[in-house]
């Protein structure tokens, strides 16, 4: 009796830890649902997260738990997921998402959640304990969904361009203060689809491990859906000031229509991604719009020395997050 509830309460704090990593998932991804509608002036801060939170919450009603089955049982192989592997994994992309808040880096949490499971597994069973197929669709789509945001942002511009051709700069900017709305909503709805049902796998996944849940159910407990939609909501609200700058400002000075152009190419990317399950980055989706965005006004709009770093940050953020999930895996080990 004792031992189930050593495991018992173990699990609760890691349940705990997931719930951390979620509302720092919408703390530190805000940046992504509102930077531009911020940056053009089309929403104040304050409203802008609530706005980013209600839609971050109502994706709970919309999409399918696809990129949940993908966290929880498409990375790591059966029977090698313990509590110290989830651990490692919810360490490691905590300590990574800390490191690039504080220095106002626009990185992926859920990459580093991702690196974090494949450090931790890693450490523990070696790379044969890994999904294939899972882990490779991740990675690929570090590169894909930014290019689509990048080609469907800049095919906006470039579409709404041709329509507005004979309209005067200041009607277009009234009627995209208004647009703007819908695509901030859109964006921020694909927002919460994709990231929310992150934590959802990792929960799922220690469920599975620890018993509390059957390897062969087809959805998480409803108690883990409802808590992880509402925390990412809850940290949205609470937003990530720091990226807000670099995301809304220093990559390229955004307009409405431009901000529109952007989120509409984001959200486009991320439904089709949460549709097929893929875990993506919803930073590097909205980057890549708003770098397409600011590339069909001239290549010298975008300052490519800021979204170089960007990309930077990007391609570290699996293996260092990895690097400190398989040292937390070695603590957790000594004291779980």
């Amino acid at each position: 009796m004792a031992t189930v509830q050593v495991t018992l309460w173990v699990v609760m704090a890691l349940v705990a830890l997931a719930i951390a990593f979620d509302f720092m998932n919408g703390f530190h991804d805000a940046a992504n649902s509102i930077a531009t509608v911020v940056s053009t002036g089309v929403l104040k801060p304050g409203q802008a997260v609530v706005f980013a939170a209600f839609f971050n919450l109502l994706a709970l009603f919309v999409f399918h738990l696809s990129v949940a089955a993908t966290i929880g049982k498409g990375i790591v192989g059966p029977g090698v997921v313990d509590v110290h592997v989830v651990f490692g994994a919810l360490i490691g992309a905590i300590s990574w998402n800390l490191v690039t808040w504080y220095y106002g880096i626009p990185s992926s949490s859920s990459h580093a959640l991702i690196g974090g499971i494949v450090g931790a597994t890693i450490a523990k069973a070696g790379s044969g304990s890994l999904i294939a197929k899972g882990v490779w669709q991740t990675v690929a789509f570090i590169f894909i969904s930014p290019l689509l945001g990048f080609l469907l942002g800049s095919m906006m511009m470039v579409l709404v361009a041709w329509i507005f051709r004979r309209s005067t700069p200041s009607r277009v900017d009234r009627w995209f203060r208004t647009l703007q709305l819908l695509s901030a909503g859109a964006y921020s709805l694909g927002h919460g689809g994709n990231d929310a049902q992150k934590t959802i796998g990792i929960i799922w996944m220690l469920l599975i491990a620890t018993g509390y849940a059957a390897a062969d159910s087809a959805m998480p407990p409803t108690w883990v859906i409802v808590v992880c939609y509402t925390a990412i909501s809850l940290g949205t609200m609470f937003g990530g000031w720091r990226i807000v700058k670099t995301m809304g400002q220093r990559i390229t000075k955004l307009k409405p229509v431009g901000g529109f152009c952007a989120e509409t190419g984001g959200a486009l990317t991320l439904f089709l991604a949460t549709w097929l399950g893929i875990p993506v980055s919803t930073t590097h989706t909205i980057t890549g719009a708003i770098v397409g965005v600011g590339s069909t006004q001239r290549a010298s709009a975008v300052r490519w020395g800021v979204a170089g770093n960007i990309v930077w940050a990007w391609v570290l953020t699996i293996p260092a997050s990895a690097f400190v999930a398989a040292i937390a895996y070695w603590i957790g080990m000594q004291v779980l």
